[in-house]
């Protein structure tokens, strides 16, 4: 259902003429227009997210042309900066963001359980017991091992 919300935002932007542009980069590109340059564990920890999701965020955005890097404090860090690019397209995700908000809320009205709560609910779960744990206490027994042990 998220993937094809998704497809439908990137839709919009490609109507709105906006190219190469997913809908994971508009938190990150907001973020960094508020903020100013921020090395990926500044930007991942301020939308609490991995580190690792969003280092491949932030290569996808800069093969996209929307970020790019600049010398951080010492040798091992590089800080994420806006081009010309990405800071001309914030204000274009701003009002998508919001409109995109607004929309959730309209669904949570129409639904008899708010999305938020559902997507919370799941987590808590998911926390409980993983996804991984669930589907191998489902496996157990059916399938075959897929590489035999010699």
């Amino acid at each position: 259902m998220l993937a094809a919300m998704d497809s439908q935002i990137e839709s919009l932007y490609t109507e709105r003429g906006v190219e190469g542009v997913r809908p994971r980069f508009a938190y990150p590109l907001i973020r960094l227009a508020h903020t100013g340059p921020l090395t990926i564990r500044e930007l991942a920890d301020s939308l609490d997210r991995s580190h690792s999701a969003m280092s491949q965020t932030v290569s996808a955005m800069r093969r996209e042309g929307l970020v790019d890097t600049e010398p951080g404090a010492d040798a091992r860090t590089r800080r994420i900066i806006l081009t010309d690019r990405g800071r001309d397209l914030v204000p274009f995700l701003e009002a998508e963001w919001r409109a995109t908000e607004a929309a959730v809320a309209e669904l949570d009205d129409e639904v008899p359980c708010p999305l938020s709560a559902v997507v919370t609910e799941l987590e808590r779960a998911l926390a409980r017991r993983p996804m991984r744990d669930r589907i191998l206490s489902h496996l157990e027994g059916s399938l075959p091992d897929p590489a035999p042990r010699p």
